[in-house]
């Protein structure tokens, strides 16, 4: 591919994740299956997939419990005995952590049960379904960056890469390169959560003013490896509690993957009012809890990262489509609440849109109109069933943990309704929720501060994991995370809420520094730290952050994570 003369496709997806894999792959299924479009010609079926990282699955945050059954529904002819999985879930337990005890629940909670259900690495498992669309004739191209959608008469035409070789001051450089202008019939957003594409789109075309603010946690996540029968494969253990406040939604979780590693971490909810609550600091408080600490004693770290994970549930989905592109996976937030589980819906709501692509090939209409079946069967299908269940569950735990379990009760004798009178619950902007730092009666950062002592075996501080993230960033390139006003940062936001992006951040991309002169304090970015959660973009105060891609094959490297 070179940025000289425009690339003509008939698909074009962005994102080499689940939900873009599921689509590239239900469809050629689809086109080869017998199709055809006017005339009895066989359908157009050229299908390009971009994927960011240097590799399939480089970016894919992994260790993770998911339901198979969509998967088999994807590859009817393939013996689930073959899939790429870790372990059956074989034991599950669900504690209540106070700081010194682990109190285990006797039942269950409804929704978060684990039967059936199997334990993978979820990299793994990408680059297995990388290899099965290759095989169908899929053109899967990484490193590559979208920078920018096409638009043609108000509607989407395709995207363009990010141009290269440019110095810091975003001035070209010897070895600058042009971007790629890629045109397709049809534009699938498969870019994972808060993805900087459909942001943009959803933006331009208004496609979430009928919806609720997406909410979030973030999930930062470690890979262990403990001695041989330390942990068994297939156990999951979810916790509540410590290291939480009752008013701050979040959990934790271990997950055996083969007897020998265990991914452990934390999801916290970003609606906290806390602006110096660390999620990496979190979970190396969590993992000083007798129970945890006793699971990890004697191992060894691997791997680190963390991810954003959309959990506004069926209200806080966008439109899922427009003339000439569809939103899938996390991209549109795809996620069940309070499982915690996406890859399921991802690989549901790909294949639902393979549909709807299949029909607007064989018209040739790729208007919002014709792809509207999209929606069309999205609301007849298991995935909708799935998120209605539970519709309003997160919004519920967004007027706190007891109000929540209110709520969430209310929600379980009604079908997932509650007690509003309209069915539907409302959310508000995670950014909105912080409190001024001299409101805080017992900050995180001060609360935990004796135990944030890292000694790099057990704990470790933020530069220590993100080296096991193997993040990475070509340092001559303009800083992919834009911050357009910096004064607000040095007059109001530090004053005010002591610069909570050195907090929020997992990966210590933001750091305050003091002037030893004046004693004014500054914002100072380290992007090559950036492990791409995109925390930064959700969190902000005043929404003066912007996550952009950077390079194609730059950020983490998670590897067999």
């Amino acid at each position: 591919m070179s940025g000289i003369e425009p690339i003509n496709t008939d698909i074009l997806i962005v994102g080499g994740g689940v939900a873009g894999l599921a689509t590239a792959i239900h469809f050629a299924d689809l086109r080869d299956a017998g199709a055809f479009g006017e005339g009895g010609a066989p359908l157009p079926c050229n299908i390009l997939v971009l994927e960011k990282g240097s590799s399939i699955g480089s970016h894919t945050l992994s260790g993770a419990v998911i339901d198979p059954s969509t998967l088999k529904e994807l590859l009817p002819g393939v013996d689930p005995k073959d899939f790429p999985f870790e372990s059956p879930v074989t034991k599950e337990e669900v504690y209540f952590l106070t700081p010194g005890r682990a109190l285990r629940s006797p039942l269950t909670p409804p929704f978060m049960g684990n039967r059936g259900n199997f334990v993978v690495s979820l990299g793994k498992l990408t680059r297995w379904l990388a290899d099965i669309a290759e095989k169908k004739g899929v053109q899967l191209y990484t490193g590559f960056s979208v920078s920018e959608i096409i638009y043609e008469d108000g509607r989407v035409a395709g995207a363009r890469t990010l141009d290269t070789g440019v110095d810091k001051h975003g001035k070209p450089m010897d070895n600058f390169q042009a971007g790629d202008e890629i045109r397709a019939k049809l534009t699938v957003l498969a870019e994972g959560s808060r993805g900087s594409l459909t942001r943009a789109l959803c933006r331009r075309l208004k496609l979430e003013e009928h919806s609720n603010p997406q909410a979030y946690s973030t999930g930062v996540k470690e890979l262990w490896d403990l001695p041989e029968g330390a942990f068994a494969a297939g156990r999951v253990i979810h916790t509540l509690g410590f290291p939480f406040e009752f008013n701050h939604f979040g959990g934790g979780f271990v997950y055996g993957l083969n007897g020998r590693q265990v991914a452990v971490g934390i999801a916290a909810g970003l609606d906290y009012t806390d602006p110096t609550f660390d999620p990496h600091a979190a979970l190396q408080v969590y993992k000083k809890h007798p129970l945890i600490a006793s699971i990890l004693a004697g191992g060894k770290l691997l791997r680190y990262g963390a991810k954003t994970i959309p959990e506004g549930g069926l209200h806080s989905l966008p439109r899922l489509y427009h003339d000439g592109v569809m939103i899938v996976g996390d991209s549109a937030g795809f996620l069940s609440m309070p499982s915690l589980k996406g890859v399921h819906l991802a690989i549901e709501s790909g294949m639902l849109a393979a549909k709807a692509a299949l029909e607007a090939f064989q018209k040739n209409d790729f208007s919002a109109g014709q792809l509207g079946l999209y929606d069309a069967l999205f609301r007849k299908s298991s995935a909708f069933r799935t998120l209605s269940a539970t519709r309003n569950f997160r919004a519920g735990f967004g007027r706190g943990m007891i109000a929540g379990a209110f709520h969430f009760a209310a929600q379980l004798i009604t079908g997932g309704r509650g007690l509003t009178p309209s069915g539907r619950m409302k959310t508000h902007e995670d950014a909105a929720c912080y409190s001024g730092l001299s409101d805080i009666k017992r900050p995180f950062s001060r609360k935990f501060a004796k135990e944030l002592v890292f000694d790099k075996q057990l704990t470790f501080d933020k530069v220590t994991d993100v080296y096991f993230s193997g993040a990475k960033h070509d340092e001559e390139q303009p800083c992919h995370l834009h911050v357009p006003d910096l004064e607000l940062c040095r007059n109001t936001c530090i004053p005010k809420y002591g610069g909570p992006c050195r907090h929020f951040c997992p990966a210590e991309v933001y750091e305050i520094v003091t002037d030893p002169a004046s004693g004014k304090k500054d914002l100072h970015l380290h992007p090559s730290n950036c492990v791409h959660c995109k925390t930064c973009d959700i969190k902000d105060p005043f929404g003066n952050i912007e996550w952009a891609v950077p390079y194609g094959g730059d950020g983490p490297e998670y590897g067999e994570m």
